[in-house]
């Protein structure tokens, strides 16, 4: 068994079990005995369970939010929309079974066709920095192109995917379609990766496991999805509406503690309004609420355990601190929203992914200056540029080597559009319409006319 903290007091929530070898092997098998039966099911009829599926996610989403509140430590306002995305993802591939649909290639002799047949067994490893919707962002387009999906929950958050298992099961998805198998990463995750039966793995989380899971899968040529880590850089130009990028700077990065993949954690500014723009900034981050989670009006959470904590300070405590917003005191894994003035390209705060609410601020001469910057880390997951130049905002968006870039915002996911990263930040895509066939093998079937 193992135990669930819940990070806001340090306390114990419950315990779950912690599946061996031995009980991951005879999940996936169970996985791969329903896949057949899976894959039979008449698309329009798997579409509306996966649509039921949403319904019930939908009849369920203060339980599952009020359970990532206690167990991950989110706000109650960014758990309540994580539910809701899962619920979204679903309803979105639910449309997917019916328009899975292959191509007529015109060829001499016959007919030439292709289809999208599904993989099999998908297995699915979910980090604890955003336990529901990264989940749903695995199983539901699995699911809707006809595979089965066994998802290992992170051990620190376990709960909200163990609920869902429950809920797919009320909603009417067959047994041991969409199977929960909690366990430490070395047992279950690393048996996803070497059990033959597991014809993809995707994985979200570190780079460097990143890259040992897609070592293991190479020697099955096994399919792999990766969404790693990310240094994201939110570059402001002189000309941008400073006021609005320094009010909307602080959620770019302190959202979820800065447990995000996505946080915009390299503060670009052109040097010629570099002061001004600091000025603007301190009040923000100052103001923003760092609280108990459950509170309406929280807007960070706290850190999801104490060992992340003390990483997350190893970053600051040698650094130029510019100044430092506000957090409770006492029991949970409390840190406030921090920046830090960055000297050199070359400081480890800028350079390494902190994932903690540290913001790592560096002054830029020219657009040239803003994209080298930029591209300057072996990480290309998501960003934002601010500027009113159209111009400009065309050239840098194609400039800087990221998977997702927002213009005078700082939206990275969207369940309607493709998310992933590029260099070191992951292989693949997820959401959106490409997602889907990311679950599938093209099948080319040629049918002789005759004479």
């Amino acid at each position: 068994m193992t135990q669930v903290i819940n990070p806001s007091t340090g306390s114990v929530l419950t315990s779950v079990p912690s599946f061996g070898l031995e009980e991951t092997d005879a999940a996936i098998e169970r996985a791969q005995w329903a896949f057949p039966g899976w894959r039979a099911v008449a698309p329009g009829e798997r579409a509306r369970l996966l649509r039921r599926f949403a319904a019930v996610v939908e009849e369920h989403i203060d339980e599952l939010a009020d359970l990532e509140v206690r167990n991950a430590g989110h706000t109650i306002g960014n758990a309540r929309w994580e539910a809701g995305n899962v619920r979204d993802v679903l309803n979105y591939y639910a449309g997917a079974p019916e328009r899975l649909i292959g191509k007529q290639i015109p060829v001499p002799g016959g007919l030439d066709v292709t289809f999208h047949e599904p993989l099999g067994v998908v297995g699915i490893i979910v980090p604890w920095n955003f336990p529901m919707p990264i989940a749903g962002w695995g199983f539901a387009p699995a699911l809707a192109a006809g595979n089965t999906v066994v998802l290992k929950p992170a051990e620190l958050t376990p709960l909200t995917a163990i609920r869902l298992g429950e809920l797919a099961l009320e909603a009417g998805l067959p047994e041991d379609v969409f199977q929960i198998v909690p366990g430490k990463g070395s047992v279950v995750g690393r048996r996803f990766v070497t059990h033959p039966a597991v014809r993809k793995v995707c994985f979200t989380g570190s780079t460097d496991v990143g890259k040992s899971i897609m070592a293991g899968c190479a020697d099955q040529v096994k399919r792999v999805t990766l969404e790693l880590g990310g240094k994201s850089s939110n570059i402001v130009f002189a000309d941008a509406d400073l006021e609005k990028a320094a009010a909307s700077a602080p959620s770019s990065v302190f959202d979820n503690a800065g447990q995000d993949c996505c946080a915009r954690s390299r503060l670009l500014v052109q040097e010629s309004v570099y002061d001004k723009f600091l000025a603007l900034l301190e009040p923000a981050v100052k103001a923003f609420r760092v609280a108990d989670p459950s509170d309406a009006s929280a807007e960070m959470g706290p850190l999801i355990s104490a060992a992340h904590r003390d990483t997350v300070a190893s970053y600051v405590s040698d650094a130029d601190v510019g100044f430092v917003g506000n957090a409770p005191t006492g029991d949970g894994w409390w840190f406030p929203p921090t920046v830090l003035l960055a000297h050199s390209r070359d400081d480890r705060h800028w350079r390494e992914e902190v994932f903690g609410p540290v913001l790592s601020v560096l002054p830029f001469k020219d657009e040239d200056d803003a994209v080298r910057l930029a591209n300057d880390t072996e990480y290309g997951l998501s960003g934002s540029l601010w500027t009113r130049d159209l111009g400009r905002a065309l050239r840098v968006s194609r400039a800087v080597e990221t998977g997702a870039l927002s213009v005078n915002s700082h939206s990275s996911v969207r369940y309607w559009t493709p998310f992933g990263g590029m260099k070191q930040s992951g292989l693949g895509r997820e959401l959106g319409p490409d997602a889907l066939h990311g679950f599938t093998d093209v099948k080319n079937v040629f049918l002789a006319s005759g004479e």
